[in-house]
């Protein structure tokens, strides 16, 4: 079967499947609408829950959103975007076969509505499709590799290295079941290779990671990489040494090599079983020695704990003190928002913030978690209006020392103005404005009384 008619297919059967989502012209928005109070209100409330990571929630207002306006006010694309954090969490929250499929199937379309609705961000959203579709939904390669190869050509240089793997191999895949030339193969080869190297040279933050991501490619690739020698003469020679000792990787590393060179075929068993065991091997040792990397992987797969344990890797390994930062920034987020550690999430922003001169982002991050746990902190409403005041602090020191995080402070600030201390409460209890208290709970910090 031709890869664009499966496709079509696929599209076919969608569209059927989600004909209720799409009700309205795909890329509506609010303005001028005569429902605009009504999507905007939506939009609002969904968000919110999106903030917490509350899908469930967040779904049915998400819903009427896109319902009413699939593109919002023209200029965001979240509703597309959010529809696909929903959808995601509703497939890795199920396991009836049918429905993963019609979720998948959703965020699909969704990734589509996108990128013709906002064609600007069309490079960037099939970017995250091709990891999507690839590590999370696990779409037939043949689909993955349309989009792969829409996303390169999209972005060029600027193609995403989590494009890499994915891509190179969908297309080993595709060319061992022939469905994908010698030719086609080896310009999908060279084209990551050049993308790789020009961001290597010119991309100083992500060069690691494209470094990676090219290792990675490399590793895919090795078993189509060579395809003139004799097959037959290579196998009498060294598959001996592989029978007599299989899981040595000195010996099958040596066996595969002459084998690849060889020119045998890489559907052969044997050449197939050696590389999917070798591939295994260089995928461990790879994120052995790049742990800042691993982590990465782990948290995007929610595995969280593994993470941190390969964020504290990465920073006994680390000499540069900002890589240190971040990686300490890093395992604070997580155990702030995903694990609800409070109080190593702060320790950690502090040490990131110690490590790097002028940074907001740890202490706006600590803010987040005065002003998320203020609620529960203490006994009354007095104890967690004083918390509300360590959360502004946190925000109001994040600006002053980084101008780069002054609008996103300003916001919070004016959110938790008016959970701030009602004068005649302080009264009651004998405290006057400018009076210092110690915060209750877990966050036990001094905090100078001020009043709304």
């Amino acid at each position: 079967m031709k890869i664009q008619t499966w496709l079509a297919g696929v599209t076919l059967i969608a569209t059927v499947l989600l004909l209720p989502l799409q009700a309205g012209a795909q890329c509506e928005t609010w303005v001028n609408s005569p429902q605009k109070e009504q999507a905007e209100n939506a939009h609002v409330l969904y968000r919110g829950f999106i903030k917490q990571k509350d899908y469930q929630s967040a779904y049915p207002y998400w819903k009427q959103a896109y319902t009413l306006a699939p593109s919002a006010d023209g200029r965001r694309s979240s509703h597309f975007s959010d529809g696909i954090d929903i959808y995601r969490w509703k497939y890795q929250n199920t396991d009836d076969p049918k429905l993963k499929e019609s979720y998948a199937d959703t965020i699909v379309m969704l990734y589509e509505q996108w990128v013709q609705c906002y064609p600007n961000e069309k490079a960037y959203a099939l970017g995250l499709e091709v990891y999507d579709l690839f590590y999370n939904l696990r779409r037939p390669y043949e689909e993955v590799y349309q989009i792969a190869k829409r996303a390169v050509e999209e972005a060029g240089n600027q193609t995403q290295y989590t494009v890499f793997v994915p891509y190179a191999t969908v297309a080993v895949y595709l060319f061992s079941k022939e469905k994908l030339s010698k030719e086609e193969a080896r310009a999908i080869y060279e084209r990551l290779h050049a993308i790789g190297e020009y961001n290597i040279a010119n991309n100083k933050d992500w060069a690691q990671y494209y470094e990676q991501a090219m290792a990675a490619m490399d590793a895919a690739y090795e078993p189509i990489s060579q395809l003139v020698f004799d097959c037959a003469y290579f196998k009498n020679k060294y598959l001996p040494m592989y029978e007599a000792d299989p899981d040595n990787p000195e010996v099958y590393k040596e066996v595969y090599k002459y084998l690849v060179q060889g020119g045998c075929d890489k559907n052969d068993p044997i050449v197939r079983e050696i590389y999917i065991k070798d591939s295994i091997r260089v995928m461990q040792e790879y994120m052995e020695k790049n742990p800042a990397f691993a982590a990465n992987l782990l948290y995007q797969e929610g595995k969280y704990e593994e993470a941190l344990a390969k964020y504290r890797e990465a920073i006994e390994q680390e000499t540069d003190p900002e890589k240190k930062a971040q990686y300490y920034f890093s395992m604070a987020s997580i155990e702030f928002r995903k694990l609800k550690r409070y109080g190593a999430a702060r320790e950690h922003a502090r040490k990131a913030a110690a490590l790097k001169d002028n940074w907001g982002q740890p202490y706006m991050l600590i803010g987040d978690m005065y002003a998320a746990t203020s609620s529960s902190c203490g006994n009354e409403p007095w104890d967690h209006q004083i918390a509300v005041l360590a959360a502004i602090d946190k925000y109001a020191y994040a600006k002053a020392i980084d101008p780069s995080v002054a609008e996103e402070a300003n916001s919070k600030i004016a959110k938790y103005r008016s959970f701030m201390p009602e004068k005649q409460e302080g009264f009651m209890r004998g405290i006057h404005e400018g009076t210092k208290v110690k915060v209750p709970c877990w966050i036990g910090e001094t905090v100078t009384v001020r009043f709304k």
